[in-house]
């Protein structure tokens, strides 16, 4: 024997081959049937070619290297002048050209017809598995429009420019770009969720435009070309545009830094002071609220989408390490226990998904049908909450099921995890949306009708949806402490829509599955407690990614 070989130590066994090379659409069964049921027909071809870059290594490690190279502030040049500048690492760039080009910040917009907004939901859903600090600025420059209409005036100048597949990324008034994305900057550092609390001043200049002098503790991606704001006038809380340059190249935004966050690290987060900055409103005087949530009502469902985006991909890798891992002389997905957890994280991963595309199809119902709308407002806060709320549960389990190979920063699995929790902060806290809800319904209670007509569709299909639905209207009857028992009410209304949505649409086995591990008396409050006598093999193979 060689002394070569006698002091080889690195032949590598038992091992998984890296996930590359799949088309992450076509390989996620449940979005592709959810995206078809709820009309992106059309949409199809679209997806599937961003599916399948998404899947090459190549755009993998694009997503890797914008975390590995967080963006970095430039305040001044090096001649002292403050320029106010946010640097991204190139990958970032390519990231956010290749989504801009595909209309992920703009499809229902830019081309209107059936499926749109299911179509766009789905392409974001495939970015953020590779990626989700680009899907920040690309989430609002989306929802920015339907509040920029209130301004016809402000939306003929900006709409062009948003609704354009273009990205420049160069720091120019925007009149010199072909594109432009849009940010944006509500709360401050006495208020957060209470945006009433501002503090911001605006003073009317003339000509329409407002001076604009305050803080806000967090801007959301400031490199953006405009950011809605909000500000205090003498009529009340107004929603404002703020430019970032204006045609005389400035305008009086300082960035005074960025935030050094969790997770969402290849995206800037700022704190910025307007020092007299230039601004024009948005809406009427005095309601900036009501024009801001016209923008919020659209990121909500984005971060339930991001959340459900992370969940798929946790559980991809999850169950790809799983078949291709042997330990005490069996494959790990076929260890019983095992088979458990991982089942219970396909289960997880299904019902996010089929829930978030069924909301993204009330979106683009919602022009011609007001049942549709109804649900569309009192469904996207729900699906928010308890998807955004069960990611992090998710990773970490996920997480686990690859043991140290899933906990150093080699593995996506450790940036999903930072990026979990990000969901359930942003566009409001999980208290936040839940009175949301209560108010909602209190002041809608169509919405809460239809919502519940919708959810009776599966009645009969399973005995233990039958009796959630029955505990449901109990509890939406009683009205004492409703604050108190928020989080227990929207978080059964999620399960049983999810319920009702598996049992029509599912495969039998994940539709049983979910009734007894989310609605049955032996449901568990850990992943990987499922009961027995379920096809949890059937669950694994379903979810279960495979190679080329």
């Amino acid at each position: 024997m060689s002394s070569a070989s006698r002091f080889a130590t690195h032949e590598i066994s038992n091992q998984p081959p890296p996930l590359e090379h799949t088309n992450l659409f076509e390989q996620d069964r449940a979005l592709a049937e959810a995206a078809l049921r709820e009309g992106a027909g059309p949409g199809l071809p679209r997806l599937e070619k961003f599916g399948a870059w998404l899947g090459t290594p190549e755009a993998i490690d694009l997503g890797e290297q914008a975390n590995r190279h967080p963006p970095q502030l430039r305040s001044h040049d090096r001649f002292g002048r403050r320029i106010d500048e946010v640097e991204f690492h190139p990958a970032w760039h390519a990231l956010m050209g290749r989504a801009i080009a595909l209309r992920v910040h703009d499809l229902p917009w830019a081309e209107p017809g059936p499926g749109a907004h299911v179509t766009r939901a789905a392409a974001a859903f495939l970015l953020n598995q590779v990626e989700s600090g680009v899907c920040c600025p690309l989430a609002m420059t989306f929802a920015a429009v339907p509040a920029l209409r209130d301004a016809p005036a402000l939306a003929a100048q900006w709409l062009p420019k948003i609704l354009s597949a273009d990205y420049d990324p160069a720091a120019l008034p925007v009149a010199a770009k072909r594109g432009a994305v849009i940010g944006m900057a509500m709360t401050e550092k006495q208020g957060g969720s209470d945006v009433r609390a501002n503090s911001t001043r605006a003073t009317p200049v003339g000509e329409g435009a407002f001076e604009l002098v305050g803080h806000k503790w967090f801007c959301s991606a400031p490199m953006s070309d405009a950011f809605l704001t909000l500000a205090q006038t003498d009529a009340g809380l107004s929603c404002f545009l703020v430019p970032r340059w204006l045609p005389d190249g400035r305008n009086a935004i300082r960035i005074q830094r960025l935030k050094d966050k969790l997770g969402n690290r290849s995206n800037a987060s700022a704190e910025i002071e307007y020092a007299g900055a230039l601004a024009w409103p948005v809406g009427e005087d005095g309601h900036g609220i009501r024009s801001i949530i016209k923008m919020v009502h659209h990121t909500r469902l984005d971060a339930a989408i991001s959340a459900a985006a992370i969940m798929r991909q946790a559980t991809a890798q999850a169950l790809h390490h799983a078949a291709w891992r042997t330990a005490f002389q069996k494959k790990l997905i076929d260890q019983p226990l095992m088979r458990n957890v991982l089942a219970d994280l396909a289960l997880e991963s299904e019902a996010a998904t089929t829930l978030i595309m069924r909301v993204a199809g009330a979106f683009d119902r919602s022009a011609t049908d007001p049942r549709e709308a109804a649900l569309a407002r009192l469904l996207t806060p729900i699906a928010k909450y308890w998807i955004c709320k069960r990611a992090p549960a998710v990773v970490v389990e996920a997480l686990e099921c690859l043991g140290g190979n899933g906990y150093v920063e080699e593995s996506i699995l450790a940036r999903l995890y930072r990026e979990a929790p990000v969901n359930s902060v942003w566009e409001g806290s999980g208290n936040v949306i839940c009175l949301d809800v209560l108010r909602a319904i209190a002041r809608d209670p169509e919405a809460l009708a239809v919502l519940l007509a919708e959810i009776g569709l599966a009645r009969g299909g399973d005995a233990r949806l039958d009796q959630a639905i029955d505990r449901l209207q109990q509890a939406l009857a009683v009205t004492d402490e409703a604050e108190h028992r928020a989080r227990h009410l929207v978080e059964q209304l999620a399960l049983v829509a999810s319920a009702t949505l598996l049992l029509r649409h599912a495969p039998p086995a994940v539709a049983v599955a979910w009734c007894a591990g989310r609605l049955g008396e032996q449901a568990g409050g850990q992943l990987g407690t499922l009961p027995t006598g379920l096809d949890l093999s059937a669950i694994c193979e379903r979810a279960r990614p495979r190679l080329p």
